[in-house]
């Protein structure tokens, strides 16, 4: 299964660890309880493990489809969730059979960092009942029901659960700053549970019984005149676990050096996990960004580790339900209001928001959205309003164009700069355009550049650059470095600089020296790099490698 499988099953347990207080948690804010959590890490962690596209992935429930199921569960019941999760099975398979993973990486970073930040404030609003112990009002939208429950604890305060929850919490985002690789959640829960049970505090709801192994699988919440009116949340559910899977699939691999996942493949292992969750009782089911991370920071290298976490859980399910079931809800509400403010990475929201001002426009318009409206609806909202100010930006550029015309750069294709670059070295001159619709499929080609020692991207033709483009930019450049590939750019416009400044790209290039104004000075500095690091060849050298790329329109 992998290189070192003793750091697979140290991962995996880790990584268990840490999924339980979650998969508990997520159960239970979906309104379909804390087994129905458990049985979606087991079942559908097990098999996306096997048969997904990425060798680090873990998945069970997350936070962002407890947003959708919420209103699911109150207008159709447990039943009406399980088949939802159910034809989402069946269209992510649909999806992975028609090959639509790759589209996927086109939707731009802003509306990526609007979508999580809005998740991170809908997951916290959800967990203010449980955390002040009041009983969860009645209503859909997360802001009025936080408000009345407020309201309510404000007539009959708790202040147990609100001491509970605010300590779990605390805890968890103390420690994670203190020692990042300790699975402080679990140790919080624990805390709080001996606390309960050793000085029987008042108002500390526990979870309640659980069942001691999983259900029998069963089709029997299946309604099939139901179907058609189930069509549109399970279309939800479907957008939702696509993105959110594949989104963390691209985070692992941007963690590790030599890891890369199949889309299509992961989509299909996601569609088999969520045809099997719904029939152990289990909610729908995608990847999870945090849970991956902590597999790949523990060194997993295989599937393996995402096999032991499903395993392990499956232990804690059929051993110790008894114990698991006295953990008072006040904790697991800390838990989950730690996750809310882990899942806010103010450096990237600050870096996109400082990328150019459509960015921050379609980054803001997206949180607010997915916290008035729909998860979904806030997705194509920010897909629409960043498709449009993209191409409003092409369009002025495409104008300014036709009346600034500018001729080739002296020198450009004569027979010196010729002979610095028979060794080892590509110069790549990107023409047009590098934001969202097509930054990944050239950049990916330019990170997979091989037989070279050099590379200078020659900047001065970009006519556009978003945050994306820029992050991909970053990306690219960072695994041509790992690989001992040094880049170099020539010609960066004041256009450009500020978005590859808000990422870091322009500072990762500039703190090497690498920067230059123009060509000839970018191909004098790599001629100097390679005979400093004793790399340059003779100059009859056949790896002559020079060639023009324009970013796709």
């Amino acid at each position: 299964m992998g290189r070192a499988p003793r750091r697979d099953l140290l991962a995996g347990l880790t990584v268990a660890i840490v999924a339980l207080p979650l998969a508990l948690g997520f159960g239970v804010s979906s309104g379909l309880g804390a087994q129905s959590g458990l049985a979606t890490a087991v079942a559908a962690g097990a098999l996306a493990a096997l048969l997904g596209g990425s060798n680090l992935q873990v998945s069970g429930p997350t936070g962002a489809m407890t947003v959708v199921l919420v209103p699911i569960v109150a207008q159709y019941g447990p039943g009406g969730v399980l088949t939802v999760g159910l034809m989402a099975g069946v269209l992510l398979v649909g999806l992975a059979l028609l090959r639509a993973g790759r589209y996927m990486s086109y939707v731009p970073v802003p509306v990526v960092e609007g979508f999580t930040l809005g998740i991170a404030c809908v997951i916290g609003l959800q967990q203010i009942p449980s955390a002040l112990g009041v009983d969860k009002p009645e209503g859909e939208n997360v802001l009025l029901v936080a408000w009345r429950a407020l309201t309510g604890f404000v007539a009959s305060p708790n202040w147990t659960a609100v001491g509970l929850s605010a300590g779990v919490a605390a805890v968890m985002l103390l420690g994670a700053r203190w020692r990042p690789t300790v699975p402080f959640s679990i140790v919080a829960v624990i805390a709080a549970t001996v606390l309960v049970q050793v000085f029987d505090l008042p108002g500390a709801a526990p979870i309640g019984d659980l069942p001691s192994g999983l259900p029998a699988p069963s089709l029997a919440f299946l309604d099939v005149t139901a179907v058609g009116s189930l069509l549109a949340p399970a279309v939800a559910v479907t957008a939702l676990a696509a993105l959110e899977s594949l989104l963390s699939a691209t985070v692992a691999d941007g963690m590790t050096v030599g890891q890369r996942h199949d889309p299509d493949k992961e989509l299909f292992g996601q569609g088999i996990a969520n045809l099997a969750a719904p029939l152990f009782g289990g909610v729908p089911a995608t990847a999870a960004i945090a849970r991956t991370a902590v597999n790949v920071r523990m060194g997993a290298s295989s599937r393996l580790a995402a096999l032991t976490h499903a395993a392990v859980l499956a232990v804690i399910v059929f051993a110790a339900a008894p114990l698991v079931a006295k953990i008072p809800l006040a904790a697991l509400a800390g838990v989950l209001l730690a996750t809310a403010v882990r899942m806010v990475e103010v450096g990237s929201l600050r870096a996109v928001a400082k990328a150019t001002r459509s960015d921050a426009v379609v980054l803001v318009l997206t949180a607010v959205a997915t916290l008035v409206l729909d998860l979904v609806y806030a997705v194509i909202i920010g897909l629409a309003v960043a498709g449009a100010l993209a191409l409003r930006a092409v369009a002025v550029q495409a104008r300014m164009d036709q009346v600034d015309f500018r001729p080739d750069l002296p020198g450009e294709h004569s027979d010196e700069e010729h002979a610095l670059l028979t060794e080892h070295i590509v110069a790549y001159r990107i023409d047009g355009p590098v934001f969202f619709a097509g930054a990944h499929r050239f950049l990916l080609e330019l990170s997979e550049v091989a037989d070279v020692r050099v590379v200078i991207l020659r900047m001065s033709r970009v006519t556009t650059m978003d945050a994306t483009g820029a992050l991909v930019l970053k990306d690219a450049v960072q695994k041509l470095n790992r690989r001992g590939i040094a880049v170099m750019a020539s010609g960066i416009r004041t256009g450009q600089r500020q978005a590859l400044e808000s990422v870091g790209a322009l500072a990762l290039l500039q703190s090497e020296g690498r920067a230059y104004a123009t060509t000839p000075e970018a191909i004098a500095g790599a001629r100097t790099y390679l005979e400093r690091a004793g790399l340059l060849s003779h100059p009859h050298s056949p790896h002559h490698l020079h060639r023009t790329r324009k970013a796709p329109r």
